[in-house]
């Protein structure tokens, strides 16, 4: 210790102190509970907490598609779907209840990446006319697409022992489309260029008029192609004449 003020001893000087520890902010980890994202050795990593690295969880979902593509729903187990994403059972369950959701996440997912410029397209500033043609052809192409029509398949096949399935498959892709497009519905009624007795109704039936005489045809393998662009264009432009003939207001240019 140092000398007090007035004491006759010389000062001795202190023994030098240990470093101190910087106090912990948070709780340590288990050394499980994290993912590491590390570009190079000296970098320092980011860490995830377990289930929420995004780059193991595209990983999962990648090799999830390749498993049902394969295989299909029934036929592709959990360790197919890990031997395809090359991650364990215990890896695949921090992120994912089981298959049925692993499933439904991959639904959603695809939707939003084949949707996202059709979603775009009803909140632009388009004339409507244009909005429901763009909108039209752009559904008709995708419900239409090979890889559409085979995730359509595989729910159609199970969708009686598993109905809990098809009301989630539902939910997250056709049911999303029918709501965006029903509250552009109520947007143009509110705007006073159409006329609706019931927008959810509507939605559903130019949904429908969209894809006449081609979707269906292609569930049932009866076209075992996809239309052609020219297909699709006449199919949706008569949709959009017709829907706007029955719910258009009177005297209101839908082109403009």
């Amino acid at each position: 210790m140092h000398s007090a003020p007035g004491d006759a001893t010389a000062p001795q000087a202190e023994p030098e102190a240990e470093p101190r520890a910087e106090p912990q902010t948070t709780a340590p980890r288990a050394k499980n509970d994290t993912a590491q994202d590390c570009d190079s050795p000296r970098r320092a990593c980011r860490r995830h907490a377990a289930g929420e690295d995004p780059a193991k969880r595209d990983q999962i979902m990648a090799g999830a598609m390749r498993a049902f593509l394969d295989k299909g729903f029934d036929a592709t187990s959990v360790n197919d779907i890990c031997r395809a994403a090359g991650v364990s059972k215990g890896t695949l369950y921090v992120y994912f209840a089981d298959k049925q959701d692993l499933f439904v996440a991959l639904v959603a997912k695809e939707r939003e990446k084949m949707f996202g410029g059709v979603d775009a397209v009803l909140q632009s500033d388009l004339p409507l006319a244009e909005k429901l043609t763009s909108f039209g052809r752009n559904l008709a192409r995708i419900i239409s697409s090979d890889h559409v029509v085979q995730w359509q398949r595989t729910i159609a096949g199970i969708v009686d022992r598993m109905p809990e399935l098809g009301v989630r498959f539902y939910d997250a892709a056709a049911l999303r489309t029918h709501v965006d497009l029903a509250d552009l519905l109520r947007r143009e009624m509110a705007a006073g260029r159409l006329e609706l007795p019931d927008p959810v109704l509507a939605s559903a039936q130019f949904i429908e008029l969209s894809g006449a005489g081609i979707w269906r045809a292609r569930i049932f393998g009866k076209r075992p192609t996809p239309p052609t662009s020219d297909e699709i264009d006449r199919t949706v432009d008569s949709a959009v004449r017709l829907f706007l003939s029955a719910y258009g207001r009177p005297g209101v240019r839908q082109e403009d």
